[in-house]
């Protein structure tokens, strides 16, 4: 992980792909409990450190992550992402360009818990959830495309479900249609920018994640500095 911002209340981290929000199954050990001990060790905090989970990132995502270090921090910041307070901008890497350059989506998913992923309905469906998101191609190469997508609710898998559905399953990602996975097990869905309003002081916070550092994405992020 890599720390992108910290203040009294908020600490919002930069995660690899491999690496959990919080704990699960596997039994490895989770980003909430890496930032407590980064916080213990660089405070020198005896006992008990507090790290407040506000959101979750899947497991093969990269990008910007936000813990509360505070408890009116994280109260605060839950009512935020509940009520879509907190803007998230993602990159997405497609093998096959979407049908328009830009446009909205909008399913009703319905999540499978045994199986871990959600299906994408154009109508409501018993048990679905209304999915809305935003995209626009913001970058092409040989074989590729980047996609800005911008979320307007916050479902299970939302961005991997709905884009696979227009027929553009995310580079690496099995699970939703793509033929191949990336060698380090990660999608190529990345958290790159979040703003939102700091739960304490009021001032506007925008923050930008590095992308992972691989051929790739860095080849997109030089065509973008390009332009």
């Amino acid at each position: 992980m890599t720390v992108v911002y910290e203040d009294n209340h908020v600490i919002v981290v930069s995660k690899a792909a491999s690496e959990i929000v919080q704990g699960d199954k596997t039994g490895d050990t989770p980003l909430s409990e890496i930032v407590k001990q980064y916080l213990k060790e660089k405070y020198h905090k005896p006992g008990n450190v507090f790290v407040g989970v506000t959101h979750r990132l899947d497991r093969p995502v990269s990008g910007l992550v936000v813990f509360a270090k505070t408890s009116k921090a994280l109260t605060r910041l839950n009512e935020m992402f509940k009520n879509n307070e907190v803007k998230k901008t993602y990159w997405a890497i497609v093998k096959n360009k979407p049908e328009k350059d830009e446009g909205e989506l909008v399913n009703y998913l319905v999540r499978n818990e045994k199986q871990n992923k959600s299906y994408a309905y154009d109508k409501e469906m018993p048990g679905s959830k209304k999915a809305v998101l935003d995209y626009r191609l913001i970058g092409s190469s040989t074989n590729y495309y980047l996609l800005e997508v911008d979320l307007k609710t916050g479902r299970h898998h939302q961005i991997r479900c709905q884009l696979a559905k227009i027929g553009c399953p995310i580079k690496g990602d099995l699970k939703y249609g793509s033929p191949r996975s990336n060698p380090d097990g990660s999608i190529c869905l990345h958290a790159r920018y979040i703003r939102f309003v700091h739960p304490v002081s009021k001032s506007l916070i925008e923050l930008e994640a590095p992308v992972p550092d691989d051929n790739l994405w860095n080849g997109f992020v030089m065509l973008k500095e390009k332009e």
